[in-house]
């Protein structure tokens, strides 16, 4: 078993790895093309705040690290819709117990980081990755005054994200092919401080149908905003929405609740990046027996599940444990690591742009509301035969590709209740039972889920 372990990469997933890594005792390095974020602001602006969910959770228990990073996050309990008219809607997420975690990105990422060298791994930063020579085994990278440093590796791991150079450098020498999804929509970070009456127990939506603006708390108090336009070709897009005065006009006529809040949103607006939304795909994760794409490098998605990070970290656990039952065989593992996870980012990517639709379309929709109100009912009832989807990729460790097909039955199951219903009430939970065990209970049984 190789001992000496590279990665590219110092993001969640990186630092998360080199955690895991340093705990079964390899040497790890890792190299990092942005200064060090716990030195510095530069993502300031970037961060979409994410959710942990259960495989986060999975990941960050098996590392040890849980109950720290529970101290960063804000435990969030459901949906609260903001109509442009009318009152508050609340959609619980699920049972009461059931919560996700809003963490800042940066936060998050420094602690990782601290935990990592904590733990013993090395790490390099303002170390640009320019070439990989895959036969011989050597990395070239530019440093931070310029100068060209060379490396040598015995397993590469390439965490660096969307844009990942490993992956270029792999699709360079035709080693893979990579594809980038472009969501028509872009997003900007805006602000919204302490104190406010916003429920920090809520993930806050103001769905707009081609346009939408999420809050997620903080551990302080205040909400990370993203505000969600299209790029061009709408009324209300970021072609259209280009002065000062364009902005607040944008405010007043499609989010004006939160104007009160938000006293430098227009600054806001100016001086953060407009970050693109894309779909990253691969055709080939892995080379050689000893090189390997992980999270965003091999799978970016858009961030309407709150899956990125939380995929990426599975990643990590799942090749754990097939390094496990490979008995350390690095090419091995790597191979079935390709195999199983491959099926499981096509369907989280899927469901993410399903997601895009479903939020800033559908949630403020009577016959949506509806839907969500029977799903509850039938996991209320009926907890061994349903489970929403929803529910088992944010609550489970269920396989995505599994969570999509289970989502399509559903469908089916979903369809044929709400069939001339206006109320939960009417459901009938006798036919509810009938209909579950006739479409959806096969399925379970088949899986063993």
């Amino acid at each position: 078993m190789a001992n000496r372990i590279t990665i590219v990469g110092a993001g969640l997933v990186g630092s998360l790895w080199a955690v895991l890594l340093r705990k079964r005792g390899l040497d790890v390095t890792i190299f990092e093309k942005r200064t060090d974020p716990r030195l510095s602001h530069a993502e300031a602006g970037r961060s979409i705040n994410l959710v942990i969910t259960s495989r986060g959770v999975n990941a960050l228990d098996k590392a040890g690290l849980l109950q720290k990073a529970l101290e960063l996050a804000v435990p969030v309990h459901g949906r609260m819709i903001h109509p442009k008219a009318g009152d508050l809607v609340y959609q619980p997420y699920g049972k009461e117990s059931e919560r996700n975690l809003s963490i800042s990105r940066s936060a998050l990422n420094q602690f990782l980081i601290d935990e990592a060298e904590r733990g013993g791994a090395k790490i390099h930063f303002q170390h640009s990755l320019e070439d990989i020579d895959f036969k011989n085994k050597t990395m070239t990278f530019t440093g931070g005054v310029g100068n060209s440093e060379k490396h040598s590796y015995e397993v590469l791991f390439g965490t660096d994200g969307a844009g990942s150079a490993v992956r270029k450098q792999m699709a360079r020498q035709n080693l893979t092919n990579e594809t980038t999804e472009w969501l028509p929509a872009d997003y900007k970070e805006l602000f919204l401080p302490a104190p406010n009456a916003l429920d920090k127990k809520a993930l806050h939506i103001w769905p707009r149908g081609s346009h939408m603006m999420m809050a997620l708390a903080n551990v302080d108090g205040s909400f990370t905003m993203t505000l969600y336009l299209p790029k061009s070709r709408r009324p209300v897009s970021f072609e259209n929405t280009k002065s000062p005065k364009d902005v607040e006009n944008l405010f007043k006529n499609e989010f004006p609740d939160a104007i009160a809040w938000m006293p430098h949103y227009i600054e806001d607006f100016e001086k953060n990046p407009q970050g693109a939304l894309g779909t990253v795909r691969c055709t080939s994760w892995v080379h050689g027996g000893s090189v390997a794409l992980m999270g965003d490098a091999a799978h970016a998605i858009v961030p309407f599940f709150g899956q990125g990070m939380n995929s990426g970290f599975e990643d990590c656990t799942n090749l754990l444990a097939i390094l496990d039952r490979t008995s350390g065989r690095w090419p091995q593992a790597l191979a079935e690591y390709e195999q199983i996870q491959r099926p499981n980012a096509n369907a989280i990517a899927e469901m993410a742009i399903e997601n895009w639709y479903e939020m800033s379309e559908k949630v403020a929709d009577p016959q949506f509301q509806l839907r969500k109100k029977i799903e509850g009912l039938l996991e209320k009832n009926f907890p061994a035969l349903f489970k929403s989807r929803y529910g088992m990729v944010t609550y489970t460790l269920i396989p995505y590709h599994l969570v999509q097909q289970a989502g399509r039955l559903q469908d089916q199951v979903l369809a044929e209740l709400m069939n001339g219903v206006h109320s939960p009430d009417e459901v009938s939970l006798e036919k509810a039972e009938s209909v579950l065990k006739k479409t959806y209970e096969p399925f379970l049984k088949q899986h063993g889920l």
